[in-house]
């Protein structure tokens, strides 16, 4: 079976998918791969214990494989839970596709989505195929490194930083090992070392005595330890060169960073605004952050990503080089673009991200930071001054973000000139191939407005009071520029993504400068001072530039119960402006209340305000597995593969031995029915006419010694036969050629049985000698010819290890040889068929 090489061919499997985790968001994949590799190796080591054909390893394994795959991920379209189904395997087909679509959609790492979940473990899973076969069933270790080197290959053409020393160590370690093995088991085949030795002037019997006399023995020990140490010095200098040699790693050795001549790297990040909707559609509520501000009023939102391009369907950001000398700690933070002439306040917030939250490289900050302490290699965007990192990640870290918040008047805004031609250049582009309605929808919304504030205030009160629209986390993502102007002119129906998009884009249209900006709402307060923000509190808004202010929020979004329940509009948003009004032509109305259609907040504390969350510790369940997290449940499921697969045989064995003795244990009291043995008139039971070979009961043959029945030979014979399937599962050597006596003897003095055994076993020895060698009938009834199987049993098991026992149970190798004779009895039969088809024509022309 080559348990040792089916192990070490898993190991390097696993080893080797290490190599994957720049794709994926979270760890969970691993575990559905350590279930799926742990599938193949238990159908790998089934075929070679019934010594099957490499392309029925091969077969076994992919059988294996999907029999995992379905129990995971299909198990309640299989039949009993197990066996597959057309419904399951539908099922699967369809988690597929949608794997492949999201896995197509998202920018790497991907969110690990049960479809991608499953790609990932049919591909590892594969893998382990391919390695089971060629390094284990056809002896060839060195090619298997090529679908190791497949996984490699991989996250390198996905990603741009391809795959960390370290990762790569392992993997080339697990590879290594797995050709150590290897070289180990053939060199042991050859057999024990000979030495030779050189004779002198001294006998051959003291030449090994004699130091510096003929030749000396080979150091197998220090021969494996030279090749550990080659083994090691190539993994040494295949991650050591590349990290040194300036170019090759941008980031300097180890990704340690490298000074200021180092590369420029590129930015990828998960697509923002599926994360957002992820979040967004999250039951459990979970908690993202807390945070304390020294801010009297209501804190401002909390941002994560600014989206500057539209690209017709949905708005990304451009393009991030990152340079080592955008680092945190070897600059200041720019200056907040535009902001000249409004007012601003400092605040300082203390944010805490929770431990649950998985992959953040982006700080969620107040705008516009001016300082943020935080440990680890955090850069900033010069142009958007959003927050990131290449390496490291927010999840559990704590960090203190000193922030400018500009405090405008409505005249400032009001009375705003125009923008630079760089921002109007950048922040006004718009795809030739939006729809001319939105054009014309957004004029005639704004008509009658002189000032750009108007305008946006006119949107934003559009969107939030007069359009008729209705927030709905049901609505798909828009995909097409056609979405949008269902969106805006039919169904009315979406959330944040939808109502931010929206109006970035009629603001550009109008020529204002305007970005969606993304992260998170203030929160709940639930403590003076300190803050809860959950994963529902995810948003996007729309952001416009005014030039003597910078970057303005707007929220066109709904807010309260039917919207956004802790989005909250700021106070120079509320105005309304008169029909052609100027800076000073402007008035502002009475807060309006929120509408069952989604109206707007009065204030930007009242619906944040108004919960009752209890802080960090209060009820709030972490994220859920989807997002991240270690699932037990995939190692759970490949563990009861595993063990269904191992108890075949057991199985196997356990109803042989029911079988063999059912058809053959009498009726109570058929062992003192009279016997029905004829005998010849005047011949007496001692009559050798009585004892003639081939006499039957009833025949006038023979009136001598009476002819067992049927039963009591095949008692005999079961009995038998069981005695020696079970010296062969407990590894008793078991001779064909002896007599049932001569064996019986020689296994009492191997077991040194006690005398309840030794009487048992000469028992089952001398029932089967008559049976087999005479007419005379056994004196044991079937009954206690079973006990004394069962008692003899007890000796073998008692007379070996405990792993030799477990071995015995598991996997009985009586029954694995059982079921290959009748494997290759059946393609013997098979084989016949053939032939006596082929013959077939042959024999209908004779005729």
């Amino acid at each position: 079976m080559r348990i040792r090489m089916t192990v070490m061919a898993g190991l390097a499997t696993l080893a080797g998918s290490i190599g994957l985790y720049p794709l994926f968001e979270s760890g969970s994949w691993f575990g559905t791969g350590l279930g799926a590799v742990l599938a193949v190796a238990a159908a790998g080591v089934l075929a070679r214990r019934l010594r099957l054909p490499a392309a029925v390893n091969l077969l076994l394994g992919v059988t294996g494989l999907l029999l995992y795959l379905n129990l995971v991920y299909a198990s309640g379209e299989s039949w009993l839970g197990v066996i597959p189904s057309p419904e399951s395997v539908e099922r699967l087909g369809v988690l597929a596709g949608d794997g492949w679509r999201a896995a197509n959609r998202y920018a790497a790492p991907v969110p690990v989505l049960p479809g991608i979940e499953l790609l990932a473990a049919a591909g590892i899973g594969l893998v382990a195929v391919l390695v089971d076969l060629l390094a284990v069933r056809l002896r060839r270790a060195a090619p298997a490194g090529l679908p190791l080197l497949a996984m490699y290959s991989v996250p390198a053409a996905v990603r741009e930083d391809g795959v960390s020393w370290l990762a790569f160590g392992v993997g080339a370690l697990g590879f290594l090992a797995l050709l150590m093995a290897d070289a180990r088991e053939q060199v042991g085949g050859w057999g024990r070392t000979v030495s030779s030795f050189r004779q002198r002037d001294v006998p051959l019997a003291g030449a090994a005595s004699r130091s510096g006399e003929g030749s000396a023995l080979p150091d197998a020990a220090a021969l494996a330890a030279s090749g550990r140490r080659i083994a090691a010095g190539a993994v040494a200098i295949a991650v050591l060169v590349p990290a040194a040699v300036p170019g090759l790693q941008p980031r300097g050795m180890f990704g340690l960073g490298g000074g200021g001549r180092g590369g420029t790297q590129t930015v990828t990040t998960p697509d923002p605004l599926v994360s957002l909707k992820r979040e967004l559609t999250q039951l459990d509520e979970s908690i993202v952050l807390t945070y304390r501000t020294n801010d009297p009023e209501a804190p401002d939102y909390l941002r994560l990503y600014a989206l500057d391009k539209f690209e017709g369907d949905r708005w990304t950001y451009s393009q991030l080089d990152s340079h080592p000398r955008d680092r945190l700690d070897e600059r200041r933070l720019p200056a907040p673009p535009g902001l000249s002439v409004a007012s601003s306040r400092e605040v300082t917030t203390r944010v805490q991200v929770r431990p649950e939250v998985r992959d953040m490289s982006f700080l969620p900050v107040p705008y516009a930071p001016a300082d943020v302490t935080i440990s680890g290699d955090w850069r900033v965007d010069e142009r958007s001054l959003m927050i990131y990192s290449l390496r490291d990640s927010a999840d559990g870290r704590a960090y203190t973000v000193r922030s400018r918040r500009a405090e405008p008047t409505i005249g400032q805004l009001a009375g705003a000139g125009s923008s630079p031609p760089d921002i109007v250049a950048r922040y006004t582009a718009v795809p030739k191939n939006v729809p001319r309605e939105v054009r014309q929808l957004a004029e005639q919304v704004t008509a009658g407005s002189a000032t750009a504030l108007s305008q946006a205030v006119r949107l934003q009160r559009w969107f939030t009071l007069s359009g008729g629209f209705t927030y709905d986390l049901s609505a798909p993502a828009p995909k097409h520029g056609s979405d949008l102007v269902d969106f805006l002119l039919h169904s009315k129906r979406g959330y944040c993504e939808q109502f931010a998009a929206s109006m970035a884009l009629m603001a550009r249209l109008l020529s204002i400068p305007s970005r969606v900006a993304m992260g998170y709402t203030a929160g709940s307060e639930v403590r003076p001072g300190q803050w809860v923000v959950r994963s529902q509190d995810a948003h996007a808004w729309p952001e416009l530039y005014f030039e003597g202010t910078g970057w303005v929020r707007f929220e066109p979004t709904p807010s309260g119960a039917g919207g956004q329940g802790t989005a909250a509009s700021p106070e120079y948003s509320l105005p309304e402006t008169t029909g052609g009004g100027t800076d000073g032509g402007e008035s502002r109305p009475e807060p309006e209340t929120s509408s069952p259609a989604g109206g707007q907040a009065p204030a930007p504390q009242s619906p944040a305000r108004g919960r009752t969350d209890t802080g960090e510790t209060g009820g709030a369940a972490a994220q859920d597995d989807e997002d991240g997290g270690f699932s037990a449940a995939p190692w759970l499921a490949g563990g009861v593969l595993v063990l269904l697969l191992l108890a075949v045989p057991m199985v196997l064995r356990a109803f042989t031995r029911r079988r063999r003795w059912a058809a053959l244990l009498a009726p109570p009291g058929s062992a003192s029915r009279p016997s029905r043995t004829r005998t010849r008139p005047g011949s007496s039971p001692g009559s050798r006419s009585g004892r003639r070979l081939g006499a039957r009961p009833g025949s006038a043959a023979g009136a001598g010694p009476r002819v067992p029945p049927p039963d009591a030979a095949g008692a005999a014979h079961a009995a038998w036969r069981e005695m020696r399937a079970d010296a062969l599962d407990h590894g008793l050597e078991w001779r064909a050629s002896d007599s049932p006596r001569a064996t019986a003897r020689r296994l009492g003095e191997l077991l040194e049985l006690d005398d309840a055994g030794t009487q048992a076993l000469a028992r089952i020895a001398r029932a089967e000698e008559l049976a087999r060698y005479s007419l005379a009938r056994s004196p044991e009834p079937p009954e206690r010819l079973r006990a004394d199987v069962r008692t003899v049993r007890d000796a073998f098991a008692a007379s070996v290890g405990p792993g030799t026992r477990w071995r015995a149970r598991l996997l009985p190798p009586s029954t694995l040889a059982q079921t290959r004779a009748m494997l290759q009895s059946a393609g013997d039969r098979a084989l016949d068929v053939r032939a006596r088809l082929y013959e077939l024509p042959a024999r209908l022309r004779r005729k």
